[in-house]
């Protein structure tokens, strides 16, 4: 059995981890503080530039780790299977779902092109909204990136991405929390206490609940 070459999946954990870096450097109060103070009327093109420099600088990391892909270490075989479906369909169900809350011109920089402004929250009204999907968990499209990125076969350097991503992904979600306790004060804090942050477990548990009552009742 050959050795493991580790040299090429240090060089993809720290290309991740760039990409990363400069995602949540673009993103960040200081940056963006900067940009709009210095562009002027320019700055409305500011979203819809991150996002092109999101994606253009991801695609030579996934080229780099597709060209380095080994034998899968983990396949979804088997009665495994019906799990991989499961967590696509939530994935899926997620981000459709949560994009029904969301306003996605202002994703996608459209509506700050036009319009000129943005509202802090990505919702279309720019206010604290709690409905729906968003009562279940407070960031169902981080949580549907997380469940579509390990829904998958996973070789060496899958892995090592989506354990860097994950990680990430929470601590992203942690930092743009706080942002929103900034902003929305006392109801965001009684939101976080009401709706877990990522997995719903609460209604999961109500769900499990609902579900044993009637054999309950029955004995």
């Amino acid at each position: 059995m050959e050795p493991i070459d580790y040299t090429k999946y240090l060089i993809l954990s720290l290309f991740v981890i760039a990409w990363c870096v400069l995602h949540s450097t673009m993103i960040s109060a200081s940056v963006i503080e900067y940009f709009k103070k210095h562009f002027g009327a320019r700055f409305r093109f500011y979203r819809l530039f991150f996002n092109l420099v999101a994606i253009l600088t991801l695609i030579p990391v996934a080229l780099f780790a597709y060209s380095i892909r080994t034998q899968a270490i983990f396949n979804w075989n088997g009665y495994l299977r019906i799990g991989q479906v499961l967590l696509l369909v939530a994935a899926v169900l997620l981000f459709f779902i949560g994009g029904r809350h969301y306003d996605v011109h202002q994703v996608f920089g459209i509506k700050q092109i036009k319009e000129g402004t943005s509202n802090k929250a990505i919702t279309d009204s720019g206010e604290l909204d709690t409905s729906g999907i968003l009562g279940i968990t407070r960031h169902p499209w981080y949580l549907s990136t997380i469940l579509l990125i390990w829904a998958r076969q996973l070789d060496a350097s899958a892995i090592f991405i989506n354990v860097i991503l994950t990680f990430y992904l929470i601590v992203g979600t942690y930092l743009e929390e706080k942002k929103l306790v900034r902003e929305f004060g006392e109801k965001y804090l009684i939101y976080q206490k009401r709706v877990p942050m990522l997995i719903p477990y609460k209604w999961l548990k109500s769900i499990i609940i609902r579900w044993h009552e009637p054999t309950s009742r029955h004995h």
